[in-house]
């Protein structure tokens, strides 16, 4: 091995060591009159992820998300969600390592949270609901700007 080679950074590395459900709960508190109605359920979801490392270069990322469906003033259906993921993250910048925790993991996790909701409102007897695709880059960089006022403005 050459001194220049000795010098050369690591290539850094991201890998998916575990995609998995943390915690999934579906409540349907209203039925079984609210299979009666027949208008269509008005929905809200509030989504947030948070990341920790687990030991060197292993990091955890859970994506809770949660979903409330009403029709009128009765909740058609509660689903809350927590999609978890490992992932071996090294040799990245100290600089990029928290947007791949807040971007790059979230946008890895999505999709498998979206098909465990979908399954989980069609399990509970309503249609299937299929999540649109989240940007969260917008997210993490919406968080960046009021994280930013929020220090620049005297308590």
């Amino acid at each position: 091995m050459t001194d220049q080679q000795a010098q050369q950074p690591a290539a850094p590395l991201f890998n998916i060591e575990k995609i998995y459900v943390k915690d999934l709960s579906v409540e349907v508190p209203n039925a079984p009159a609210i299979f009666l109605e027949r208008d269509a359920p008005q929905m809200e979801m509030q989504i947030n992820s948070q990341s920790a490392a687990v030991e060197d270069g292993i990091y955890q990322t859970i994506l809770s998300i949660t979903i409330s469906a009403k029709i009128k003033d009765k909740t058609a259906f509660l689903v809350e969600l927590q999609q978890g993921g490992i992932f071996r993250i090294q040799n990245l910048p100290p600089e990029a390592l928290e947007p791949a925790l807040a971007i790059g993991c979230p946008n890895i996790i999505f999709p498998y949270a979206r098909e465990a909701i979908s399954e989980a409102v069609l399990k509970a007897g309503f249609p299937p609901l299929v999540l649109q695709p989240v940007n969260f880059e917008a997210l993490y960089l919406q968080q960046q700007q009021q994280q930013a006022k929020a220090a620049g403005q005297p308590n």
